[in-house]
This record gives structure tokens, C-alpha cells and sequence, in this order.
């Protein structure tokens, strides 16, 4: 639709454009995908760092409640605050671009940059450092007591590395898809030439799409439990797995009708 670029007039006009060409919509799943994944981090890090009381008050209502604050804290971020900030002039639609004062603008940007670049960061890079150190904890302990065996050395270790590979990779990306929005505010207010601002503005529109469209091959990758699901969720796989075990089962009443004839 931009690149259609179609003149706005009329309510039909003014509802493009908050609604599709502000791309609102699309910026209120991806701030709430952010605040799910920093959701699931605080809950891994309570289940494995604080392993018994996790178990006795953590409770699925908490899970729905922490999903349900992601999309009410996204919604408020981007839709809410869109309205009064959106506009159509001239048959053009400025999103986010109305703003009271320079200030008003200032305390939104700055709040959002907090929000959704260092303190989602944070919690990744906290959390999985934690988890880290709790595995490595508990690995130097069971070696102590020489109780442990070499399969489970083995896993332990594949365990920590895929902590240590996942906490780098999710905080490491999520920082860089949002530095440009970072660097476009920056930019913003001190009116730089509008070409360089337009530059970082669409890269900044780019990567954290990207980002969430790579996250869940991320966890594919480096969780053995996601594979599994996935593995199942595969029909191909699943055909051919049943036809394996029939031809097992066909071979052992062959061989089972061969011997009673022997």
C-alpha cells in the first residue's frame, strides 16, 4: 500500500492509516512477542534458580496473566498512543508524528527505548547468566560426590553450552534489531537531514521482524525438548516411522511362521 502510494481522503482515508499504513498492527505483535520471550525467560530462570518454590507457588493462572500483560502493555504502547499522534494532511498519513510538544514525544521515545532495548535485554542476559550459573553449580557438585556418570556429563555439558549459545544469540540479536529505532530517536531529535533519518527509520522496520521470524528457529535448534515437538508435529515423519514398524512387525511374524515350519 505504500508503495501504491494512494492519496487518503475520508474516514476510509484516515482508518488506512492508522490502522495499515501506521503499522500499528503489525508493531503490536512484535512488542508483544518481545514481552513474551522476557516473560519466558523470568520463567525458566524461577524454575531453575529458584527450582522449589517455583513447584509450590507458581501457577498456570500466572502464565495467562503474564500473556495477557504482554498484549495489554503492546496494545498501549502502539495502538493507544497512535491515535492522538497520527494524522492524515494533505491526503499523506504521518503516524506517530503529532505529537503536543517536543517533550511528550521525547518521554514516549525514550520510555519505549527503555522498555523494549535495555530492559528486555536485561532480563535475557540476567536470566540465562543465572541459569548458567545454577547448571554449572549443580554439575560441580554432582562431580564431587563421583556420582556422576559419563552419559550424563555429557548432557549436562550440551546443556550449558546451549544455555551460554541461546543467551548470546537471543540477547546479542534482540539488541542489535533494536539499536536502529535507538539510533532513528537519536537522530530525530537532532534533526538530522531527513534522507539519513529515512535510512535508519526502514532498517529499524526490518530487523525486528526478522528477528522474531528467526527466534523460533533459534529455539528449534538449541532445545532438544523443541525438536521433539516439532519432530512429532511432522507428517511425513510420522508415515514413515508407521511404515517402518509395520515392516518390522511384517518381518517378525515371517520369521516367527518360518521357524515353526523349521
Amino acid at each position: 500500500m505504500k508503495l501504491c502510494n494512494i492519496y487518503l481522503a475520508g474516514s476510509v482515508g484516515y482508518w488506512l492509516c492508522t490502522l495499515l499504513l501506521s503499522e500499528s498492527l503489525i508493531w503490536l505483535g512484535t512488542c508483544a512477542a518481545a514481552i513474551n520471550l522476557a516473560s519466558i525467560t523470568i520463567e525458566r530462570y524461577l524454575k531453575v534458580v529458584y527450582h522449589v518454590w517455583s513447584k509450590t507457588k507458581l501457577r498456570r493462572w500466572m502464565l495467562y496473566a503474564a500473556m495477557a500483560t504482554a498484549w495489554i502493555i503492546s496494545f498501549m504502547t502502539n495502538i493507544v498512543a497512535m491515535f492522538p499522534t497520527t494524522a492524515v494532511i494533505h491526503g499523506r498519513c504521518y503516524a506517530y508524528m503529532i505529537w503536543e510538544s517536543q517533550a511528550a514525544s521525547m518521554i514516549y521515545f525514550f520510555w519505549y527505548m527503555m522498555s523494549y532495548v535495555v530492559i528486555i535485554t536485561g532480563i535475557f542476559i540476567f536470566g540465562y547468566w543465572r541459569i548458567l550459573v545454577v547448571i554449572r553449580r549443580q554439575a560441580k557438585v554432582m562431580a564431587r560426590g563421583q556420582s556422576i556418570a559419563a552419559g550424563s556429563s555429557h548432557v549436562l555439558n550440551r546443556v550449558q553450552t546451549n544455555v551460554i549459545k541461546t543467551m548470546v544469540i537471543v540477547s546479542v540479536f534482540h539488541a542489535i534489531s533494536r539499536l536502529p529505532g535507538a539510533v532513528s530517536f537519536v537522530l530525530m531529535m537532532l534533526r538530522v537531514d531527513a534522507t539519513v533519518f529515512q535510512i535508519f527509520f526502514h532498517v529499524n522496520q526490518l530487523l525486528p521482524q526478522l528477528y522474531m521470524c528467526t527466534n523460533p528457529f533459534i529455539y528449534a535448534t538449541k532445545f532438544d525438548p523443541v525438536k521433539e515437538v516439532l519432530f512429532r508435529m511432522i507428517p511425513c515423519k510420522k508415515t514413515s516411522e508407521q511404515a517402518t514398524s509395520q515392516t518390522d512387525r511384517a518381518r517378525g511374524t515371517v520369521d516367527q511362521s518360518t521357524e515353526r515350519n523349521r
